[in-house]
């Protein structure tokens, strides 16, 4: 039995379905990488997973307890760190972690030692005196990760948590998952930067509408596309009939353009740099630079959905 399973989970918001009979398993130990982009499911997945939201069909079990049906037993071993920030900017930075250590149960000197041990671990020691609103975003955004694991849960949900830091805060942020998932625990990491994904997990899911459409280590997602690549081209008097004309090549699987920038996802192929530059220079569209990049997994949900992950 998988330490994570979603069931045929469906959430419908009236007539809306965000989350549409997702299937998944997650095994102990694993940093899984949910990746898609904004209003893809994930955050909504992220809910119902820790009980916040309920579900319309199917099922969701965590270490072998139906989320439904033992609802408080799972949040003890779940530690949440949402989108948004949930500290109080009116108490200390040890005041937070204790607060949220004693909604846990915990109490005494083993409260004392674990709140000293999530401030040593996102590194605000130091600051643990300090109140949040003298804080830079990305301290708030570590304190933010203290209190969630300060009770030492079995499970970790990080939910978009690098939104709008510093990219030193990002590195200490993705370091710390590492370490985390070193010292035994599962971390659920939700994201729609392809980067950070790739970075700390050993399997990614990819999401869009609502649906999984992708699962598997970087490699096997990779194998998806073979050696497509993406061709980046900063352009000038791009014509209407130039565009369609590409999306008719065969070995052009997707073309996107916008201010000026052409992307396209292409299919290996020796002559299709030359097809691309004489239907550009027929059409008297001048190219000021171009870029050729190794497949990834943003080229892997390009291809998917025939739209960039950020769009």
């Amino acid at each position: 039995m998988s330490f994570i399973e979603l069931d045929h989970v469906l959430k419908r918001y009236d007539t809306k379905i965000t989350v549409n009979h997702l299937s998944l398993t997650i095994e102990k130990g694993e940093v899984f990488g949910l990746l898609g982009p904004n209003g893809a499911g994930k955050s909504t997945t992220i809910h119902m997973l820790t009980g916040l939201l309920p579900y319309d069909q199917g099922d969701i079990r965590i270490g072998g307890l139906s989320v439904k049906k033992s609802t408080l037993d799972i949040k003890r071993q779940i530690g949440l760190v949402p989108q948004e920030l949930a500290i109080y900017e009116t108490l200390t930075a040890r005041e937070n972690v204790t607060f949220f250590g004693r909604l846990y149960g915990l109490s005494g000197k083993l409260l004392r030692e674990r709140v000293d041990e999530a401030l040593d671990f996102v590194g605000l020691r130091d600051r643990a005196g300090d109140k949040p609103a003298s804080y830079s975003g990305g301290m708030k955004r570590r304190l933010n990760i203290a209190c969630a694991i300060m009770h030492h849960p079995e499970l970790i949900i990080m939910d978009e948590p690098t939104v709008g830091i510093d990219p030193q805060s990002r590195n200490h942020i993705l370091e710390s998952i590492k370490k985390l998932n070193e010292m035994g625990s599962t971390v659920i990491y939700t994201s729609h930067y392809m980067e950070e994904v790739e970075a700390i997990s050993t399997r990614v899911g990819i999401m869009d509408h609502g649906q999984l459409i992708a699962c598997g280590t970087k490699e096997e997602l990779l194998d998806q596309i073979g050696r497509d690549e993406t061709l980046f081209m900063a352009t000038q008097d791009m014509k209407e009939r130039a565009l369609e004309e590409l999306q008719q090549h065969a070995h052009i699987r997707s073309v996107q353009f916008r201010e000026n920038q052409l992307e396209l996802l292409l299919r290996p192929s020796d002559t299709v740099l030359q097809d691309i530059l004489f239907i550009l220079s027929s059409h008297e569209v001048k190219i000021t630079s171009f870029q050729r990049v190794e497949p990834n997994l943003e080229t892997l949900f390009l291809s998917l959905t025939g739209r960039s992950l950020r769009d």
